[in-house]
């Protein structure tokens, strides 16, 4: 019997019967309450309804931020490539930073599909926001994106 089997539970039932009070209140108690209940098996004292809501706003937190930092990223790739004349240290070291996370995320594997599915769509808004921070209309970038995946996210010499 391992460790966390001996330990018993001390949930007090109060607690328990105000798990809902408890995930408007003080989430990180919630969660630690959660957390506890699964790990011994009390599936019937879990907070269903909200666990559901809060796997789900998880995920989608997880999915903005991979989107987000694909805009970002693709972004300082076209003002790179397209103003050679004016990159800086501070460019290439977002595009690193933003390859750094984005791989962290997408190479796990469990984002690696929602970023593939993403790129086109992202790539789109880096264009808006390429054009508004260089001054270069969006029709001077490419219409679909050049890069794939495995180029966005590849390491390189330098930022491209």
């Amino acid at each position: 019997m391992t460790t966390t089997q001996a330990t018993k539970l001390e949930i007090p039932s109060s607690l328990i019967t105000q798990l809902s009070e408890l995930y408007e209140t003080d989430e990180t108690a919630w969660l630690d309450t959660m957390s506890q209940l699964a790990a011994h098996g009390r599936i019937e004292d879990l907070d269903c309804p909200h666990l559901s809501e809060y796997l789900a706003d998880m995920a989608r937190r997880d999915r903005r931020e991979v989107a987000s930092r694909f805009v970002v990223l693709l972004a300082h790739m076209l003002k790179w490539q397209y103003q050679q004349d004016r990159r800086s240290v501070s460019w290439q070291t977002t595009i690193l930073e933003q390859r750094f996370e984005l791989r962290g995320l997408v190479e796990s594997g469990t984002l690696f599909n929602h970023a593939l599915s993403i790129l086109p769509k992202t790539y789109t808004d880096a264009i808006k926001l390429a054009a508004a921070e260089t001054g270069l209309s969006r029709e001077s970038f490419p219409a679909g994106c050049p890069w794939t995946l495995d180029d966005v996210l590849a390491d390189a010499d330098d930022a491209e």
